[in-house]
């Protein structure tokens, strides 16, 4: 039978399900709560007090342990979130155990988990990595923080040392990666391609990474290889025209023989719409050939400068445009009117000292936002998403409630996602409990490792 799970004495409890009499607004946070989940669903979510019995196998102490007290040190008494959990218990109540399911099989006893007042929230969603890769760019970092700028073309370094890597090679360095990502709290990752740039090469990278993740993204217009940035098929190398003739046909390549080999390993396509990179009308080919092969459309926009990446978004009904370091007034006004998603990666500006993203402009704007941590060795080396809660809250004008909810909920709608970043019944069972009585401390508290312990589909994560 699956593990059953039930986690209780959770001081505060980060839902991202509004519900009436609930805090936080979008966060919908219950106090001196409890979640049960059975195998990898969430069936149960309410007040400690009101856990079914015979599941309640703990005492629930609201206001004795430091973590059952308020954020500001007062008690933690029984608040208008509480009578609400009570109230919707009674209709989310799950089979109580010792009573027959569909099958006549008997649910077995939870596994009880005493949160001790801490804090629990739902697990990151990371809506953006580029984590299959081979190689290290350190120097380059040393360099540009002495003052080079980045430029997209540090790029090729990373692509070449990726096709010199093995498979297993590969592999085993992916693998490492994803434990880093599990062990610090993300459940949900998405992961790109677009460090081989050639057929073989691609292919490689999206089925090694569908083995750990459905959301795969095709990112063959990362930038043009250099096999055909040097062809000399293109006369006057070197010149603008020389440029836009090899990227030309190196999207010919992208949008036949490599979206072909890609696709079925593949849920979304994206284009680095990007000086240095691909010209919109290039992206708007990849994008909308990717799209005819079945594949949702992600863009790369407005990294390095203004540009119409956030405009071909909205046009082509992207899932979410990355970056939006620079946007003008109509971008936000096209993205407010959009149900694409502005993917903000703090990674980046932390790690390349561009300017960074104005969070509060889309906010204020009614644009939803998303934090993701860009994860790759050039321009924003971490996988930790509390880091990148931090930074935006303290740079970016998010408050901490909207920085947790971007990093979860805005990931989670960044990816179209409905079953993650959450927890609410019917949702993928991925918690996250912090050694903190709120989820404010993960950015009051920045570089301090919070995880305590997390779940991913109802399995608890190996440190």
């Amino acid at each position: 039978m699956p593990r059953r799970t039930l986690v209780t004495n959770i001081g505060e409890l980060v839902t991202n399900d509004p519900q009436p009499g609930r805090e936080g607004g979008p966060l919908g946070i219950l106090r001196d709560a409890a979640v049960l989940f059975d195998g990898d669903r969430i069936v149960w979510v309410g007040a400690a007090s009101d856990t079914p019995e015979p599941h309640r196998s703990v005492d629930v102490r609201p206001s004795s342990h430091p973590y059952g007290a308020n954020i500001d040190g007062s008690p933690a008494h029984e608040s208008a979130a509480h009578e609400s959990a009570r109230h919707e218990s009674a209709a989310r109540e799950p089979a109580r155990s010792g009573r027959a399911d569909a099958s006549g099989a008997t649910p077995p006893e939870p596994e009880v988990v005493d949160a001790g007042g801490r804090a629990v929230i739902p697990g990151f969603v990371d809506s953006h990595t580029h984590l299959v890769f081979g190689g290290d760019r350190a120097e380059e970092f040393a360099a540009r923080m002495s003052g080079r700028a980045y430029e997209a073309g540090g790029i090729r370094s990373t692509v070449a040392a990726t096709r010199a890597a093995s498979e297993d090679e590969l592999r085993a360095r992916l693998a490492a990666f994803v434990v880093e990502l599990r062990t610090q709290g993300t459940t949900t990752f998405e992961i790109k391609s677009g460090y081989g740039l050639s057929v073989a090469d691609e292919e490689r990278l999206v089925r090694l990474a569908r083995e750990v993740t459905d959301e795969v993204t095709f990112l063959g217009a990362h930038v043009v290889p250099a096999e055909f940035r040097d062809d000399p098929r293109f006369r006057d190398a070197g010149t603008p025209d020389a440029a836009d003739r090899a990227a030309d046909a190196y999207v010919d390549l992208v949008v036949g023989e490599m979206l072909a080999a890609c696709a079925p390993h593949a849920h979304w396509v994206d284009a680095f719409c990007e000086r240095g990179a691909f010209t919109p009308e290039q992206s708007r080919r990849v994008l909308e050939a990717g799209a005819a092969a079945g594949l949702g459309v992600r863009v790369h926009g407005n990294q390095l400068g203004a540009g119409e990446g956030v405009r071909l978004a909205v046009e082509l009904g992207a899932a979410s445009v990355d970056h939006c370091t620079y946007l003008s007034d109509a971008d936000v006004a096209a993205l407010a009117a959009s149900s694409t998603v502005a993917t903000l990666l703090p990674g980046v500006e932390f790690s390349t000292r561009q300017p960074y993203p104005d969070a509060r402009r889309l906010l204020d704007a009614g644009v939803t936002v998303a934090l993701a941590s860009d994860c790759n060795p050039g321009s924003s080396f971490t996988s930790s998403m509390a880091f990148c809660v931090a930074v935006a809250v303290r740079d970016m004008g998010m408050t901490p409630a909207e920085a947790l909810w971007a990093a979860t909920a805005g990931g989670a709608a960044a990816l179209r996602r409905a079953d993650v970043g959450a927890i609410r019944p019917g949702t993928r069972a991925d918690l996250v409990e912090l050694d903190a009585p709120s989820h404010v401390h993960l950015a009051y508290r920045p570089g301090v490792p919070l995880v305590r312990r997390v779940w991913a589909a109802g399995e608890p994560v190996a440190d």
